[in-house]
């Protein structure tokens, strides 16, 4: 390319000087009076031209290296494309091409020679084989297959309506078929890009003066001080370039759902199974608020999953609603097991709502909205189906909290379990919030609110007014650029793989526990080293032909038949009772270790591992886990995951067993915790600091507590509004956690673990719910006796008395 300006640049090159003696790249500083003579247009050509030096073109071609006319006409393409700066990669067999893709999969372009010859070591695969496990995973790649013209007539039917032409390396130049290649590439590429992501680029590139906010202005800001200009360089010049305010008409409006951004909602809701999606930047928890500011008004009656997120509450408080709960099932654990489905008939909803004292006359109270975690943080998956047939006469509207499994739409294991799946008949109007950023790939508070209409009416633009609550005016427009470009990644054929992935390298993780589990029990260990830790899965799985171990199980039958997954009622590793058959499904991505210490069915052994100090020793390693137990700890497999986190996982366990099993001294597991605590931790082994926090936890029977402390609820005082009204008027006083039975609590209360509510607002503390106290008693001793161990628990103030830490709750003043 000839650039038509004083100090014309070459086409494309690396860093520098070009070939032509002129500087390469036009959008470096010392170019920009080049800059602003030279056309848009010219601008833009040269952009896309530089960005194809990211995609490589895959050839898979036998005789690429042969000293044959064919392979020397293969390396005079190769050089050619090169000379282009094309980058190339080459792969001498049909399997060798086939790791290529899988691994460069953002691959512009496919050359495969029809005549490849099948290698038993390849297993035999053909150039056909190839095609199809390529167009498996992107069906828009092109691909051009390197033939004869009398060879056409013999190529299947099949071949060819998946490719995209055929190359004559021996009767067309090398420069020809080169420009052929290059072509399809950029008319490829030139449709990769979703709609708001490519806006974002296109302005960006432009290199407009600001004059409007926000205040650093492109980044130049931050080149003002030395502080500045390194958070200049460790972000990079795009992603300040990118930070752009509403300002820019070009982007459209998030408010408005306008421009490029409406364009990219209305993609995504096509991607999603919804009628409508609207783009969130703060997250799920604005998602959910938006759902019920939405729907919800002052003295509603609502349908809640007492294992809700704290946003949910939070929506209940701001519009006012009365709540009435659906009780989870729970296990010796802590795991947090499903809502059974006798929960949701409609004789027991109106036996909850008479029972209310918050709700005047219950025989004319209507349900308004239902809210369901769906999958919930330990990974059970709903029969959403089910969900809404029993429902359908009982709610106009259901919220689905699908945090985290935003992913199950693309995969056929999770058929009927998540809120957008297609309906057999009209159901209440359906909304279903998920946190993208947590399970697919979008940055840190980008999540989308996807709708399908039901008998409960949406009007839109009255809908928008919720959202704009929770919208700034001045959105994020690279988390926006983020949703774009998740939604893009699952389009098609590729979000099913992209999933698959995820879920094979979850399948073989869980066996390997499990092969490993066998290989200790049989080796020549001291039997008190045969312990190992062990992961809550089905024990058996049962295929067409017999009832086998998991470990033994065919891949395939676990990554594609939900049977294989299913809370059966008559199985015992799950730890809950009265589960209905086929109703809920354990998610293979989700996969929860356990530890040593309890046997099936919750009595304690007399030794045992707190997960606690597993992950702390993990998380001190470089591994941090999603989530700690007592007894347990969850880690994902999501689309980020690859073979080589998994491993150094099943290396750090193999590591932290060997330094358990010789009582290896805290100062060489933990030294930080041994400097900061020496009087405490001086002297001690692993090992005696495990059974020493596991003999504490055997005294107050934790698995009891864990059980008990949600099995009944307390008693509702007052609406979670009127509570928080209280606090914020301050009619509240705070109370130590022992006193507060008889109190009206006036905040949420909410241990980690599990990250669910064990008091809500407005509710009361009583006799019957006495095992909340006594938790939080058990709680803070725990802190005074383990510093460096402390617990979590949000709407308590921590305060040290004595070297005693004690939890104070606010309560209200009646």
């Amino acid at each position: 390319m000839i650039w038509p300006c004083q100090d014309e640049f070459p086409r494309r090159g690396n860093p520098g000087v070009g070939r032509s003696g002129v500087l390469e790249h036009p959008r470096r500083p010392e170019n920009q009076n080049i800059l602003k003579s030279t056309p848009k247009s010219i601008i833009q050509e040269y952009d896309r031209m530089d960005y194809l030096e990211e995609f490589p073109v895959l050839i898979i071609d036998d005789e690429l290296h042969s000293d044959t006319a064919e392979g020397r006409a293969s390396r005079e393409i190769v050089k050619e494309l090169k000379s282009e700066d094309f980058p190339v990669i080459e792969a001498l067999t049909a399997r060798d091409g086939v790791h290529a893709f899988l691994s460069h999969p953002h691959t512009s372009c496919i050359i495969i020679d029809w005549e490849l010859t099948p290698e038993a070591a390849d297993g035999m695969l053909t150039a056909a084989d190839v095609i199809t496990l390529i167009r498996e995973r992107n069906p828009k790649v092109p691909i051009f297959l390197n033939t004869e013209k009398l060879a056409i007539s013999a190529i299947p039917l099949g071949v060819i309506s998946r490719i995209d032409g055929y190359i004559w390396k021996l009767e067309d130049t090398p420069a020809f078929i080169a420009g052929h290649i290059k072509r399809a590439a950029k008319n490829y590429l030139a449709d990769v890009l979703p709609p708001f992501f490519q806006g974002l680029m296109d302005y960006v590139e432009e290199y407009k003066y600001s004059w409007h906010t926000p205040g650093h202005m492109g980044g130049v800001a931050f080149l003002k001080s030395a502080a500045g200009r390194i958070f200049y360089n460790f972000f990079g010049e795009n992603t300040l370039r990118a930070d752009l305010s509403v300002s820019v008409p070009e982007l459209g409006s998030l408010l408005k759902h306008s421009g490029v951004v409406g364009d990219a909602e209305r993609k995504a809701a096509e991607v999603f199974g919804a009628d409508r999606t609207y783009f969130v930047t703060g997250g799920t928890s604005a998602a959910n608020k938006i759902v019920w500011l939405g729907t919800v008004t002052p003295g509603d009656v609502v349908l809640v999953d007492r294992n809700c997120h704290k946003s949910i509450m939070h929506a209940i408080i701001m519009t006012g609603a009365v709540p009435v709960y659906l009780i989870p099932a729970r296990n010796e654990y802590g795991i947090i097991g499903p809502i059974r489905s006798r929960e949701f008939r409609p004789e027991v909803i109106r036996e909850k709502i008479r029972a209310c004292p918050l709700i005047d006359d219950p025989a004319v109270q209507a349900v308004r909205l239902a809210a369901i975690t769906n999958s919930t943080y330990d990974g059970i998956c709903y029969s959403a189906e089910r969900i809404e047939e029993q429902l359908r006469d009982v709610v106009p509207y259901l919220h689905f909290d699908e945090a985290w499994s935003a992913y199950a739409r693309f995969h056929p294991l999770y058929a009927g379990r998540f809120g957008m799946h297609t309906p057999g008949e009209v159901g209440p109007t359906v909304f279903a919030t998920q946190s993208t950023h947590k399970v697919l790939a979008a940055f840190s508070q980008g999540s989308m609110l996807h709708v399908r209409q039901g008998k409960g009416p949406v009007d839109h633009p009255r809908f928008n007014e919720a959202f704009m609550m929770f919208t700034s005016t001045s959105p994020q427009y690279t988390i926006i650029a983020s949703l774009d470009v998740a939604a893009r990644m699952m389009a098609g054929h590729s979000g099913k793989f992209l999933i698959e992935e995820a879920i094979e390298e979850a399948i073989v993780f869980r066996k390997k526990m499990v092969t490993v589990a066998e290989e200790i029990r049989a080796s020549p260990l001291p039997e008190e080293n045969y312990w190992w830790f062990t992961v809550w899965q089905p024990d058996c799985i049962m295929d067409q032909e017999a009832e086998r171990p998991l470990g033994d199980a065919d891949d395939l039958l676990l990554r594609n038949h939900a049977g294989c997954w299913l809370l059966d009622p008559n199985d015992t590793w799950h730890g809950f009772a009265g589960i209905e058959e086929g109703y809920a499904m354990l998610d293979p991505i989700k996969v929860t270790i356990l530890t040593p210490g309890i046997r099936p069915g919750g009595s304690m052994e007399d030794r045992g591992i707190p997960a606690g100090i597993v992950t702390k020793y993990l998380r001190e390693s470089g591994i941090v886990v999603e989530k700690t137990g007592y007894y347990s700890f969850l880690v994902l497999f999501t689309l980020g995951i690859t073979k080589g986190k998994s491993g150094t996982l099943l290396a750090e366990l193999f590591r932290f067993k060997a330094l358990y099993d010789r009582n290896s001294p805290l100062e060489e597991v933990f030294p930080d915790l041994v400097r900061e605590h020496p009087a405490r931790y001086s002297g001690r082994g692993l090992s005696d600091l495990c059974q020493e926090m596991h003999g504490y936890l055997k005294d107050v029977s934790i698995t009891d507590v864990v059980r008990a402390v949600y099995a009944t609820l307390p008693e509702p005082a007052m609406t979670p509004a009127e509570a928080y009204r209280r606090l914020v008027r301050g009619e509240v006083a705070a109370v130590p956690a022992s006193d507060i039975e008889g109190r009206t609590v006036a905040v949420m209360v909410v241990p980690y673990p599990p990250g669910i509510p064990v008091i809500m607002p407005g509710e009361r503390c009583c006799p019957a719910t006495r095992a909340i106290v006594d938790h939080l008693i058990s709680l803070q001793e725990f802190d005074t006796l383990f510093p460096g161990f402390e617990n979590e628990v949000h709407g308590v103030d921590v305060v040290t008395r004595d070297g005693q830490q004690v939890y104070y709750v606010y309560c209200v003043v009646e």
